[in-house]
């Protein structure tokens, strides 16, 4: 199994919401059938996994300040050498960057389905050229939510309500992924 036939079966399995996200993931599929490395950091669009994380009893969702973007956004990343599952590379980033040790697939533990497939904007730094990410989005829940531990203190955690979180996020993409969580939740 190549890195990429986990990729394929998770885009034949994903319905778009709307044509914007039926356009970016077509692109992940041209990407992904062009024979490159998907995951490969230096290509100027790359696959990277990340999560909304969760804690459904009181409805609240937990958003991670990211300076690099300049914004409040979900957990996740890239995927390490040899990681080829967009959902353990989030849910990995997820517990890295938050400190919760409990997170699992939700609404479905046992069937961990993308919320949003997105092709997202980076900016330059750390380095690195402007380039895109193409991110397979998730919801992980937790049943321990005062259990948070930064990962750096330039990296601040807030357990938000639906509208909290919506007045702070400025990607309009995220606050897609945050209206649809709204409907499952």
């Amino acid at each position: 199994m190549t890195r990429a036939s986990r990729l394929l079966a998770i885009l034949g399995a994903f319905r778009p919401a709307d044509e914007a996200e039926a356009r970016d993931a077509a692109r992940v599929l041209v990407l992904v059938a062009s024979g490159a490395d998907p995951w490969a950091r230096d290509s100027p669009l790359h696959v990277t996994g990340s999560a909304l994380v969760v804690h459904p009893p009181t409805r609240r969702v937990l958003l991670r300040w990211h300076d690099r973007m300049g914004s409040w956004l979900q957990v996740g990343g890239h995927g390490d050498p040899g990681e080829d599952d967009p959902f353990a590379v989030a849910r990995r980033e997820a517990v890295e960057e938050t400190g919760l040790t409990d997170l699992v697939a939700w609404p479905d533990a046992a069937a961990p389905r993308p919320l949003q497939i997105v092709v997202v904007p980076v900016p330059p730094g750390k380095g690195e050229p402007a380039h895109e990410h193409a991110d397979v989005r998730y919801v992980l829940a937790t049943n321990d939510p005062d259990a948070i531990a930064p990962e750096h203190d330039s990296a601040p955690l807030a357990w938000l309500s639906l509208d909290e979180a919506l007045d702070k996020v400025a990607e309009e993409n995220l606050r897609v992924c945050l209206e649809r969580l709204g409907t499952l939740l």
